[in-house]
């Protein structure tokens, strides 16, 4: 358990929630595996009165987590509608040229960089998953350091004349131990008037839709605008805009510059955190309400399932996701349930889920044994999956969204 804030220092965490002791979000098995001891790890939420900022008391060495990954971004055609559109936004905002770099860290399999590529622009991935990174390369040439991005990389990168500008970090602050020394990288790497372009998934969208299996050992932090502006202002970073995006179930993205660029402030952001202090993330009351949900959504869905069971139905789930991992496990939702999962992606397919041990398939398999409700574990991309699954639809298969509350879709 981390003693102090892993922003500010504090040493007066507040409990919020428990969602007990689960396995690695993304360690999914082997069959050969099924039978041997699996890790697991408390999963335990708290909250900071001091800084607002809200995270997980347990940390897991990052190279666990990470070096071998089994997330692919491009098996989303969501992701890379949401990546190639915001690429060709920030070439023409930040009239980039060849004489540009763009520098990604958790670059991933090179979704979002390979569009600044195909613009001429000079990009740079920063990606610590041995395999993912090789797809980034061997696949999409873009050059990728195999590396965690930390203050010392980023050093490393100016002493050989590297400075960006424009940096990209998406889906990664939440992820990385050191967040002072993730946040002075940025501020290392940044030309004087170059931006950070950071993406995070919203702690108010979490509270509101009671997105409860989005906490999860790699997402070490929960954010408000409030929690983040504290934290780079202290290492002279300037928030100059947020946005609200509706990617991951609602996020933020921050663009974030040095103090004292010429880059001008946008009134969004006062607003936001304005309409932040008036919800009170300062306090511990939305973050108690947020529990109190989080175990009512556990009684009702195991209800839901365990009386379509109880009536002859097959249960299958779609969506072999980190998020999965996290409601399976503290739902206590398995194989008496669920007859299998499917997934997209082909690294996962043949695979088994972390504690529940549920077979992993290709998305065929819904048309082949024509399961008559599925749990949509991905929900967060459910416009996406419903609209792929329209013959499943047709042939009388329904979807089950778990959250904010158990619905048929």
């Amino acid at each position: 358990m981390i003693p102090t804030c892993r922003s500010c220092g504090s040493t007066d965490l507040v409990p919020v929630l428990s969602l007990g002791r689960t396995p690695l979000a993304n360690a999914l098995r082997d069959a050969s595996e099924l039978a041997a001891p699996e890790a697991t790890y408390p999963l335990d939420l708290a909250f900071c009165p001091r800084c607002a900022l809200v995270q997980i008391t347990e940390s897991v060495a990052p190279p666990v987590l990470f070096r071998d990954y089994v997330y692919f971004s491009s098996f989303s055609e969501t992701m890379l509608g949401h990546a190639a559109t915001l690429a060709s936004r920030m070439v023409n905002e930040r009239l980039l040229t060849s004489q540009s770099l763009v520098i990604e860290a958790a670059s991933n399999d090179g979704y979002l960089l390979k569009n600044y590529k195909v613009a001429g622009v000079k990009v740079l991935g920063v990606e610590p998953a041995h395999n993912v990174a090789r797809t980034a390369i061997e696949q999409h040439g873009i050059p990728t350091a195999e590396e965690f991005f930390t203050l010392e990389f980023a050093r490393r990168l100016v002493a050989e004349g590297h400075r960006a500008d424009v940096f990209h970090a998406h889906n990664v602050l939440a992820h990385v131990p050191d967040l002072n020394g993730f946040v002075v990288g940025i501020r290392t790497v940044l030309k004087p008037n170059g931006m950070a372009v950071i993406e995070v998934p919203y702690l108010k969208d979490m509270l509101d839709q009671c997105e409860f299996d989005t906490i999860y050992h790699e997402h070490l932090c929960y954010f408000s605008l409030t929690a983040l502006n504290r934290c780079f202002k202290r290492h002279d970073l300037c928030i100059t805009d947020v946005e609200r995006v509706a990617i991951h179930g609602g996020s933020i993205r921050l663009f974030a510059s040095l103090v004292g660029s010429d880059n001008p402030v946008s009134p969004r952001v006062a607003a936001l955190l304005a309409e932040e202090s008036q919800w009170q993330v300062d306090t511990q009351a939305p973050y108690k309400n947020f529990a109190l949900r989080v175990n009512q959504i556990k009684a009702s869905l195991r209800m839901l399932l365990g009386n379509l069971k109880a009536a002859g139905l097959k249960l299958a789930a779609y969506g072999a996701s980190a998020k999965g991992s996290t409601l399976l496990n503290y739902c206590e939702i398995g194989s008496e349930t669920l007859d299998f999962v499917v997934d997209r992606s082909t690294v996962k397919q043949g695979k088994f889920t972390p504690g529940t041990h549920l077979r992993i398939y290709s998305p065929d398999k819904l048309l082949e044994a024509q399961p008559d409700f599925t749990l949509l574990l991905t929900w967060n991309f459910a416009e996406e999956i419903l609209r792929q699954q329209e013959e499943y639809r047709r042939r009388g298969g329904r979807f089950i969204v778990p959250v904010p509350a158990p619905r048929v879709a």
